[in-house]
């Protein structure tokens, strides 16, 4: 794969630069609670500011369904971008994401060094999710050039992540991948192309339909696959295992039996939890206890992997030469329920592997216990890290490629 970067791009000076963000953070009554996202986009919009170029900056936020949605308005984000920038952040709330006077403001832009311009939410207009062409079309008059810096959202078929790089292109105008995206494919390849072995990979999290097609696909590639968080009850459960009130899917059963049998016959370690923290209710003071992982009390539920579950985890983990984490291992954000995702974490951080984290709740893990610099990458996108090394090709990386306009079609 070989992409377009900001290194691909001529002079800027004067040059309007579109640049898509994911600036996709957690409110909490109109304040940014985690600001991580906006942060990880300052390397790309200092260095095109730097440069000369003037910027419309664009994301999404939550999922409005195409309406204006009061709680999700970008406000908040302009002003954090402010301060980080230490610039004005032109920032002007519509009721969509283009009006005249957003138009003609951005068309104001040229030849104007170094100042910023931040669209509203773009799921605001129904045609950002349909990945409309002519809402691509209205974008693509707002800028000269092209940026994508929104690694969590190139694995959507959306207006502004393909139909729109796709026009630059057919224009003859360049569309490249921003510091974040580069960074990002730079390092999740390593777990595609010939990765060090043995291979591990950890996940976890609450719903098995989530990431079974992640774990089929896993289980063609990796050495040893370690299951925790409420998904393992599935695959005990479709074992025969009595697991009370735990989460369940049953219409999963064939599914993980398939996962287990392929497993089996390539002869990878498929590792589910041997013990559990048990407790009759999801709260700080229910009353709670260790239990074996297939004896479950009926009237409760599991919502931590047990002590020797993250022992024998730690184990595997420790002759790792790559690994790869998604998902937390238990109600972590409940601090009696957190113990197994604190283990598994430092066993992580400890191992002498490269190592990889993705999705919001391993991140957040990470955070809380203080070991970001355990970790070789934090990967900053959830469902498009996944899909990436399952090997998929997404469109919003596609789009870049050089040699390539996206095939893919946008609707009229």
């Amino acid at each position: 794969m070989r992409l377009r970067t900001l290194d691909d791009l001529g002079d800027l000076a004067g040059r309007r630069a579109f640049v898509r963000l994911d600036l996709n953070v957690p409110l909490e009554d109109g304040v940014v609670t985690d600001d991580a996202r906006i942060r990880a986009s300052l390397p790309t919009l200092t260095e095109l500011l730097e440069r000369g170029a003037s910027i419309v900056a664009a994301s999404h936020l939550g999922r409005p369904s195409g309406r204006v949605d009061e709680a999700l308005r970008l406000r908040p984000v302009a002003e954090l971008l402010q301060r980080f920038l230490d610039r004005v952040v032109e920032y002007v709330p519509t009721d969509g994401v283009l009006s005249p006077e957003v138009e003609q403001s951005c068309q104001a832009l040229a030849f104007e060094s170094g100042r910023f311009v931040l669209l509203e939410n773009l799921r605001f207009d129904p045609g950002e999710e349909a990945n409309d062409r002519a809402f691509a079309q209205r974008l693509a008059g707002l800028a000269d050039v092209y940026v994508d810096d929104a690694f969590g959202a190139v694995h959507r078929d959306h207006a502004s992540v393909v139909a729109l790089p796709a026009i630059l292109r057919e224009q003859g105008r360049e569309a490249v991948a921003g510091r974040l995206l580069q960074r990002e494919i730079e390092a999740l390849s390593r777990l595609v192309a010939d990765p060090a072995r043995p291979y591990v990979a950890v996940l976890g999290g609450a719903k098995v339909s989530d990431k079974l097609g992640t774990i089929g696909a896993l289980v063609e590639r990796v050495d040893a696959l370690l299951i925790g968080g409420a998904m393992a009850f599935t695959f005990l459960a479709a074992d025969g295992a009595s697991v009370g009130d735990s989460l369940v899917e049953p219409e999963r059963f064939d599914g993980v039996r398939a996962a287990r049998a392929r497993a089996d016959e390539r002869g990878v370690v498929l590792q589910l939890p041997e013990d559990v923290v048990a407790a009759t209710s999801k709260s700080m003071d229910a009353s709670r206890h260790t239990v074996p992982s297939a004896q479950v009390p009926t009237g409760e539920l599991g919502l931590d992997i047990g002590p020797r579950t993250v022992e024998e985890f730690a184990r595997t983990i420790a002759d790792a030469k790559t690994i790869v984490w998604n998902g937390p291992m238990g109600v972590f954000e409940l601090e009696p329920f957190g113990a197994g995702t604190r283990g598994v974490a430092m066993a992580i951080a400890g191992a002498s592997a490269y190592s990889v984290v993705g999705g919001g709740d391993s991140l957040a893990a990470v955070k809380k216990y203080g070991l970001e610099d355990g970790f070789d990458h934090l990967s900053t996108g959830g469902g498009a890290s996944l899909e990436f090394i399952e090997g998929r090709e997404l469109p919003g990386i596609a789009v870049l490629e050089v040699g390539r306009v996206s095939d893919r079609e946008t609707s009229p």
